[in-house]
């Protein structure tokens, strides 16, 4: 039996949302058959608790998850999991959450995503909502039929003061802020590699071969 492998992704927010294909983190979890637990905005993750109800509140209006909700939420959650392979997508982000993980694991595996500042704020800033229901509408993946109405009611859509481009580009300089002292503590371990783009058809075979180096997958590269 192979030892559980610990990977994880690091990428800012809104990373993970616009890919032309599946984003690499979950063509990751089909390729090895392992548990994905996203940091970020995973909803099934947050529903299996009163801290997770908690985080869910933050996303919700745009904010980051403070450290100390996300923290407990990915704890307990890992600690289920303690036999397994696994890959984390979006935590830690900070350096308080690195540390905490640091004592219930060993991280063998850091990838991190380098996309570009301006094609992430693009993705973050084309989230409309219908105010009365909740509903969430995004311009790239999820559009409305009818540009800025709600498909059921055919009521406006708004965007929330969070999601505009200028509160954007400040959520994305705090993150970058708070994740800088968590790339260069696992780049000190040896165990950091960093690939830039924005298309998973070309980011997935470095990612391939780097996982592959670590567990043997149950798919072959070809099938994404």
């Amino acid at each position: 039996m192979q030892p559980a492998a610990r990977p994880r992704g690091l990428t800012a927010p809104g990373g993970g949302r616009g890919w032309p294909a599946a984003p690499p983190t979950a063509s990751v979890a089909r390729a090895w058959g392992g548990p994905c637990a996203a940091g970020g905005g995973n909803a099934s993750l947050y529903a299996l608790s009163q801290v997770g109800d908690t985080a869910k509140q933050y996303l919700d209006k745009g904010l980051l998850v403070p450290d100390h909700v996300i923290t407990r939420l990915m704890v307990s959650e890992l600690e289920t999991r303690s036999s397994q392979h696994w890959l984390l997508d979006g935590f830690p982000r900070t350096l308080v959450q690195a540390e905490a993980l640091d004592r219930i694991c060993d991280v063998d595996l850091v990838v991190s995503l380098n996309i570009p500042f301006e094609t992430l704020k693009d993705r973050l800033s084309r989230r409309w909502i219908h105010p009365s229901s909740g509903r969430v509408y995004n311009l790239d993946f999820n559009p409305p039929q009818v540009l800025g109405i709600d498909d059921i009611t055919g009521e406006p859509l708004v965007q929330q003061e969070d999601d505009k481009p200028e509160a954007v580009a400040a959520k994305l300089r705090r993150y970058k802020d708070a994740a800088k002292p968590v790339i260069e503590l696992y780049k000190s371990r040896g165990v950091l590699h960093q690939l830039s783009g924005t298309e998973t058809n070309k980011i997935w075979p470095y990612v391939y071969t780097l996982f592959s180096n670590k567990i043997t997958p149950i798919q072959s590269r070809a099938a994404y």
